[in-house]
């Protein structure tokens, strides 16, 4: 049987899913299920002096409405690490709201449409506030607070020094300083949330079918903000039509209709539609790094003072504090670079915007300042921007020492990945009026050395070991179950791959089993954070193996054999060296199962296993991207020539599966530089809240992306390492340092539209 790990094999979702046949949240129908709709604020800030359901309650169709007043025991907080202000606040909103779209109540009907019905019949009664509308106005003191209780709009103002950059400033030949931007962005996921809360009263067990990526964290937050017993909430995710990030965590809306099912004793349908994803799904991304950097003359980078102020829109996840995201970029932020001097700043405020959250490479704000600010200094000292990054990266030596957070950086391949990267791209390339080449270096935690949740601290996403069991089935196939949640990442499919593998069986005869709370082992994370090639892979091969071991000694009795002389080929236990002397991985599940007695004495019925696999050593994946623009002149449109990238990301368990996470990251790194831009006007309304408004790039709008492997020795007993955030990283750093050198202007800006490039050409003003 030949090997499958390394092969691209087609995805086994694929059939399913391509055809219509795949069963997400909105497929689930259940008998007596009712829908619901939610009456979500037009206002940004606003006193709520009156929320009236009882004209609704009138609308036919309508059996129930709720507001905050029937909730007010549900209390939500986020978690709050030393110096974070984290107020409480509702999963609807009764005193204030805080945002437009904030959810005051929701209307449960018969159908959808009742229930929309239903929103439009209730009347509110609000006085408005000023608007926080931006970071500035969030930095300004006059401002009235979101919260009172905590009684400003900083929520964390904190800073953390490395090395003495002082020292790092007082021998530095020049600094430059530059303030970098990102826009908020949204996830756009193709499926919004969506949630079937099905509860009985007969036996107080509570069923939630889930657009979910951390169906555990789910759990245990609807058993506690209900007050059912954690072993009687049971939730289900099958097919999610994508996440980035947005469905990691519990969402107001979810333990709403988790509530409204319990208070009624029936099932509650609720599907998020486009516009309230656009609206309060969450959003990304907007920040703003002040940097002052100290520079040699030869190009060094000596030192680096760096002040973040992040906008955490109005209301903090109850999982994740805000903080965490400056964090990450704090400890990421040098990179493979020889900076061991600096001083990082950070600043997390709130608005009248919907909640801060992950969104695929939430720490991509220090690969663009890093990058792009490496760009500015070879274009200070008029050097050549691959060789400014040649003189900064850290040697082998250098390396072992570490990052200035207490990182390993032993196996990083950085400068490899960008030597293999110039080389196969011919640097600079072509070179004519109105076109540009980027470059940008990626270090991705992949899922990160086992240090790395230290230097991350409190606050940081749970990374312990993860779980995986398998069963031998009484008809030989395999069942593997993992504490992944897959949503879209194709884990049913490198998953069997490794499983087959190991037991050496068809891929056909391994099922991978998923986001099931009452089959799956405990994850504090599900699927997120490039863990799962390294942790998932980790846990299922090691648990096959224990199972193969139960196999061989099963097959070692019945063949009076020692163990030790014995492998799985071809979905037999055989002696090794003579195949004929052999027995059946059908024949050994039979025996396990039915045929008990032919067991060894030692051996319990069945074959079952379950390993932990803890982080090891290593961790890190890294690219080199280089990308090359055309800029119309008359019309600031980008055309986007070439793209290469080289990464390293140790042994690809399907090649296909690698390269579409790669090109689908760069696709949405792309669209953040010329698209998207979750907008808010000075009075704190959205000004994004179709698709007419928010703009995605097409099949058009990208390039052939070409994607080169660079495989290095292992970094630990395991080689597969993650890629699924390094692409949506890399490719702003990249594509704006490629738009800069094609119209010769600095750039410390991340949104470009055709507009804004025409104004920094100044054609337009």
């Amino acid at each position: 049987m030949s090997r499958l790990t390394g092969s691209s094999v087609l995805r086994v979702e694929d059939p399913r899913i391509l055809t219509g046949r795949g069963r997400y949240v909105d497929d689930i129908q259940v008998p007596g299920m009712l829908h619901a709709a939610f009456v979500r604020s037009p206002w940004p800030h606003a006193e709520l002096a009156r929320v009236d359901v009882s004209a609704a309650l009138q609308v036919a169709g309508v059996v129930a409405a709720f507001t905050a007043a029937d909730i007010a025991g549900m209390v939500m907080r986020g978690v709050s690490p030393e110096g974070l202000l984290n107020p409480a606040y509702l999963p609807l909103a009764g005193d204030r709201v805080r945002f437009v779209g904030d959810p005051v109540a929701i209307v449960i009907a018969q159908s959808r449409a009742a229930a929309e019905d239903g929103c439009d019949a209730v009347e509110l009664d609000a006085e408005p506030l000023d608007p926080i509308a931006t970071i500035d106005d969030a930095l300004d003191a006059s401002r009235p607070p979101l919260f009172a209780e905590a009684g400003t709009n900083v929520l964390l103002d904190t800073t953390t020094d490395y090395g003495d950059t002082d020292a790092a400033f007082a021998r530095a030949d020049r600094v430059i300083t530059a303030t970098f931007t990102q826009q908020r962005q949204t996830h756009l996921p193709m499926e919004g949330r969506a949630l079937v809360a099905d509860f009985q009263p007969a036996t107080g067990m509570l069923t939630v079918h889930a657009a979910h990526q951390n169906p555990h964290t789910l759990r245990l937050a609807l058993a506690g903000l209900l007050g059912v017993p954690a072993h009687h909430v049971h939730v289900l995710c099958d097919d999610i039509g994508g996440s980035f990030g947005q469905k990691a965590y519990v969402s107001r809306e979810e333990v709403v209709v988790a509530f409204a099912s319990k208070a009624l004793g029936r099932p509650v349908k609720w599907i998020e539609d486009r516009v309230e994803n656009l609206l309060a799904a969450g959003q990304a991304r907007e920040e703003r790094i002040d940097v002052e950097a100290a520079v040699s003359t030869e190009g060094e980078l000596l030192g680096l003072r760096a002040h973040m102020t992040l906008d955490q829109g109005a209301y903090q996840l109850t999982t994740l504090p805000p903080s965490i995201f400056p964090t990450i970029v704090r400890v990421l932020l040098p990179g493979a670079y020889r900076l061991r001097d600096y001083s990082f700043r950070t600043t997390v405020v709130a608005s009248n915007k919907a909640t801060y959250m992950a969104f695929r490479g939430p720490w991509a704000a220090e690969t663009f300042v890093r990058e792009r600010l490496l760009d500015l200094i070879a274009g200070e000292l008029g050097l050549d921007r691959v060789e400014v990054r040649r003189r900064n990266l850290r040697t082998p030596d250098e390396l072992a020492e570490g990052t200035p957070g207490g990182l390993s950086l032993h196996a990083v391949t950085a400068r490899e990945t960008m030597e293999r990267a110039v080389a196969s791209y011919g640097w600079p390339g072509e070179r004519r009026p109105g076109v540009g080449v980027g470059i940008a270096q990626v270090l991705e935690p992949a899922p990160g050395p086992p240090e790395y949740a230290v230097a991350l601290g409190a606050g940081a996403s749970p990374r312990s070991a993860q779980r995986a069991f398998c069963r031998l089935e009484p008809d030989g196939t395999l069942t593997v179950v993992t504490s992944q949640s897959p949503h879209g990442q194709g884990h049913q499919t490198t998953l069997a791959q490794l499983a087959a593998d190991t037991l050496s069986v068809p891929i056909e005869r391994v099922t991978v089993v998923h986001g099931d709370t009452r089959l799956t082992p405990f994850n504090g994370v599900g699927t997120g954070g490039s863990r799962a090639a390294t942790l998932a892979s980790g846990a299922v091969i090691g648990v096959v193996e224990v199972l193969g071991e139960r196999i061989k000694a099963i097959a070692a009795h019945l063949l009076e054999a020692s163990v030790d002389d014995l492998e799985l080929v071809d979905s037999r236990c055989q002696v090794k060296g003579t195949p004929t002397a052999g027995v059946e991985l059908t024949e050994v599940a039979r025996i396990a199962y039915t045929g008990t007695a032919a067991l060894p004495p030692d051996v319990a019925p069945g074959l079952e296993a379950t390993y932990d696999f803890a982080v090891p050593e290593g961790g890190w994946s890294q690219a080199t991207h280089l990308c090359t623009v055309e800029v119309d002149g008359d019309t600031g449109l980008v055309r986007i020539l070439r793209y290469l990238v080289v990464g390293d990301c140790g042994e690809l368990i399907n090649p296909a599966v690698v390269e579409g996470q790669i090109r689908g990251g760069i696709a949405q790194g792309i669209g953040g530089v010329l698209h998207e831009w979750a907008a808010y006007a000075a009075d704190g309304q959205p000004q994004a809240t179709t698709l007419l408004d928010y703009l995605t790039p097409g099949a058009l709008d990208l390039p052939t992306i070409e994607v080169e492997h660079l495989q290095s020795p292992p970094q630990g007993p395991l080689d597969f390492r993650g890629v699924g955030e390094g692409g949506a990283i890399g490719a702003p750093a990249a594509l704006v340092s490629a738009i800069a050198d094609a119209i010769g202007v600095p750039i410390t800006e991340r949104y470009l539209p055709p507009a804004r490039i025409l104004e920094l050409m100044g054609l337009i003003s």
